[in-house]
């Protein structure tokens, strides 16, 4: 059976496509990852003692393992999906993210070219590098458009500057070197085992627990929302019908403002916990200030991934928002398991505007609403 070597696979979305890879039964993964607080083995559980699954803990930077774990496994790909990810974090303390998405990037893309390029080596008409970005590298749209592949790079956060600049090194490994890499750009993914520093589980978890659900400035930033579990289909076919060289955007072409899509959530909440004897999960929206540098809008035209790939998302907002508060419900031990680390769902990314720090201590302590 061929191997593919997926890095940050226990993740959100590289756990996602773990577990859908296994069980699909056509290829066998090695799963490599830090396990910084983001990352978790309980969301690999399905499939953690599959014998078509290994883990390695470790990080992409570490060009000794990288290398002996493709000589080992002889992968015919590389998924890369390590990465610093969140906004705000990136806000307090942006070396973290260089190190990771730019310097942890270049360095897998060292180990890949070597085993790709390396004398005899068996993988080298069918190996493929697909490398996981982001919308947000476009930076910010105005009330109408859309991201397309040619939208040139405007990254306004620290974090969509690393993830640029992740993206150049991978485009110029292609153009330099030939390495077959290919390059994907999503929108915002939603659905089960995602960390509650994002939006969605977030306000899942405040208003089981009756508190705030902190919405950034006036709540009319747009964002496309995508079920993981259609991206994690768009990254295969991606990998087994792409071209090397060429980017493909994935979107789900499902356009919410942020105060929108937590009413919306607010009410499947209210729904599925009828007995539930705590306030209206809609009373507990309290607006607070805005994120230094908030893009305004984000929406992707997923019109050549639809021709080229055959790809098209599969779950509707409503359906698969419904899914993931009803798995939120039915999965404490998860919530737990990962609230038991640094992060207790204060608010993070002031430090860089002084002012914030005279914010009431409601703001202070409200939990991050990033999207």
């Amino acid at each position: 059976m061929q191997s593919i070597l997926i890095s940050g696979g226990a993740g959100f979305i590289g756990s996602c496509l773990v577990r859908q890879v296994v069980a699909s039964g056509r290829f066998r993964v090695i799963t490599l990852d830090k396990l910084t607080y983001a990352g978790n083995l309980e969301s690999l559980a399905p499939v953690f003692n599959s014998p078509r699954h290994d883990f390695v803990e470790g990080d992409i930077g570490n060009r000794p393992l990288v290398a002996a774990l493709l000589a080992e496994h002889q992968p015919v790909a590389i998924i890369h999906l390590a990465a610093e990810s969140h906004v705000d974090r990136s806000i307090d303390g942006s070396a973290a993210f260089v190190e990771t998405n730019v310097i942890g990037t270049l360095q897998l893309l060292e180990a890949a070219r070597e085993y790709w390029s390396g004398p005899g080596s068996p993988r080298r008409e069918a190996f493929r590098f697909l490398h996981v970005s982001t919308d947000e590298v476009y930076g910010s749209l105005g009330p109408t458009g859309l991201f397309t592949e040619s939208t040139p790079y405007a990254p306004n956060s620290p974090y969509s500057a690393s993830k640029a600049a992740s993206d150049h090194f991978v485009r110029a490994y292609h153009h330099t070197y030939g390495l077959p890499t290919i390059t994907t750009n999503c929108s915002n993914n939603y659905g089960p085992y995602q960390f509650p520093e994002k939006l969605i589980p977030l306000m899942i978890l405040n208003a089981l627990s009756g508190r705030p659900l902190p919405v950034y400035g006036d709540g009319q930033h747009v964002r496309d929302w995508l079920f993981v579990e259609d991206h994690c289909a768009a990254l295969m076919a991606a990998l087994e019908r792409g071209t090397p060289g060429e980017v493909y955007n994935f979107g789900g072409n499902c356009q919410r403002t942020n105060l929108q899509l937590v009413e919306q959530l607010c009410a499947v909440v209210d729904e599925l916990r009828p007995d539930f004897s705590g306030p209206p999960s809609a009373s507990l929206i309290t607006h607070v200030a805005d994120r230094p540098g908030h893009d305004r809008r984000y929406a992707i035209d997923a019109t050549k991934a639809q021709r080229a790939l055959g790809w098209r998302p599969q779950t509707s907002f409503d359906a698969g928002l419904r899914r993931t508060v009803q798995w939120y419900l039915d999965n404490p031990a998860w919530i737990k398991g990962v609230s038991s680390g640094s992060y207790r769902g204060q608010r993070l990314g002031l430090s860089a505007r002084p002012e914030h720090s005279n914010q009431s201590a409601t703001r202070q302590q409200a939990a991050n609403p990033s999207a």
